[in-house]
């Protein structure tokens, strides 16, 4: 398979030079399809339910505490708890990267799982009530707040870490020319679980309350994490350099490396702020409540669809290519029409189901970006390295917004207009940054595919 200089097939091993034999080789070496292959993929899948479906439910979990058990609380103080959920479910990419490398899937996604649940059942028993005895005011909310911290926000991002990571990573070993579908296929586990974790949410924590609520998620996490556990399966060997390490900053480099990781670092951090404050958005902009918890299943919703697509899109024009495009549209929709939305219910649904479908390339394609700059044998490390920078910017994403939000707000009215730019402002930064990455590769060659 020949290289023109019109079209560049960028694989794994591209930034190496090879024969055209040795190209066909490698590429015949991953199955690229087939029963056990699948079976692999959905096993990914099922994991990426409860760890991202759990992560895409944010804004409903914390608008709900910010009027309920955390109501004492400003949402910049709740944001905190699922940002450092965030921060834990991305910065653990850095043990669990390298672990994948040396032991496989299947044990690490098992202990993620059993960690998952168990931190799902202790958010449901932190419910803001403590006994009074003669424990202070002040010592009493401190407490009820770290119930939530520690339980989700520190067990939940860990253990979910344990599970995203090796999900990801699995797919990369089995397929290649088939990658970026077969990724996105995985990923729209995150936009179903982020429809059915908030929906049986919000129907029955009217009726049951919260901890009654959360504790069915938890049954909904141990039973789709037991499943992955059983069907995820390395299919390389573990290489033994993998084991001395944990992180490689000799990556650090390679401009190409740090192109990608800037650009996902930002990419990251802009999707989080509409998933965790459209709920918010519509609520203080004249939704009713259904309506605005409402959004979230519809932004996830549309994100099915976004990480679907675009996988195929990019396995036929490129991955760099798609996440540019994706990244531009996504920049427009949240300057252009959240920004002007106001109380307009059915801009605010729009934007919803449309910034939903163009962002949800931010889950699906930057893994394969950074596997598509990456040997396979050094991708868990170098997915680590990377994710552990992207940890830190999504730790202080939204602490950021809801600090703006918080400065904007005046007395019940709350203004979005500062919250709305930071999130434009950081995808115009990410779609710079994968151009950049694009151009180092290829050159200004427009038509070039990767």
């Amino acid at each position: 398979m020949g290289i023109t200089d019109d079209e560049v097939i960028a694989h794994p091993m591209d930034l190496t030079p090879t024969s055209s034999n040795e190209k066909e080789e490698l590429v015949d070496t991953y199955p690229d399809g087939g029963l056990m292959a699948w079976l692999v993929a959905l096993g990914a899948w099922c994991g990426c339910i409860s760890a991202f479906g759990l992560m895409n439910s944010n804004g409903v979990f914390s608008d709900w505490l910010s009027t309920h058990e955390l109501s004492q609380y400003d949402r910049s103080s709740i944001s905190w708890i699922f940002s450092v959920h965030n921060f834990f479910v991305f910065m653990g990419g850095i043990q669990a990267g390298p672990l994948f490398d040396r032991y496989g899937p299947r044990l690490l996604v098992a202990l993620g799982t059993v960690g998952l649940t168990a931190a799902v059942m202790a958010f449901s028993l932190a419910t803001g009530k403590l006994p009074t005895l003669s424990i202070s005011r002040h010592a009493l909310t401190v407490a009820e707040f770290y119930q939530f911290m520690l339980s989700f926000g520190v067990l939940g991002g860990i253990s979910a870490s344990m599970i995203f990571t090796p999900s990801i990573a699995v797919v990369n070993h089995w397929f290649l020319q088939r990658r970026a579908v077969a990724t996105g296929i995985v990923m729209t586990a995150g936009g179903i679980g982020g429809i059915i974790f908030p929906q049986i949410f919000s129907a029955l924590a009217p009726k049951l309350g919260w901890s009654w609520s959360i504790r069915v998620l938890g049954f909904i996490v141990l039973i789709t994490g037991g499943t992955g556990t059983l069907l995820q399966k390395a299919r390389l060997a573990p290489d033994a350099s993998s084991q001395k390490k944990t992180i490689d900053l000799r990556v650090l480099r390679e401009p190409a490396f740090n192109y990608t990781t800037v650009a996902i670092i930002f990419v990251e951090v802009a999707f989080t702020i509409p998933i965790a404050y459209l709920t918010s958005y519509g609520s203080a902009n004249g939704m009713s409540v259904q309506s605005a918890y409402a959004l979230t299943p519809i932004l996830n919703g549309a994100s099915i669809l976004g990480r679907l697509i675009p996988g195929f899109a990019a396995d036929k024009w490129g991955r760099f290519n798609v996440m540019v495009v994706t990244t531009v549209v996504s920049t427009v929709l949240t300057v252009a029409l959240w920004l002007t939305a106001g109380s307009n219910q059915a801009a605010i649904i729009a934007y919803a189901a449309l910034f939903g479908f163009w962002s949800g390339s931010a889950f699906s394609l930057a893994p394969v970006c950074m596997a598509q700059i990456s040997k396979t044998e050094d991708f868990g490390k170098r997915y680590g390295t990377c994710y552990t920078f992207v940890a830190i910017g999504v730790l202080v994403s939204l602490p950021i917004a809801g600090q703006i939000l918080q400065m904007q707000t005046y007395g019940d009215t709350e203004l979005y207009w500062g919250l709305i730019l930071f999130a434009g402002l950081a995808y115009t930064v990410s779609s710079i940054f994968f151009a950049l990455a694009r151009i180092h590769v290829t050159g200004w060659r427009w038509k070039a595919m990767f």
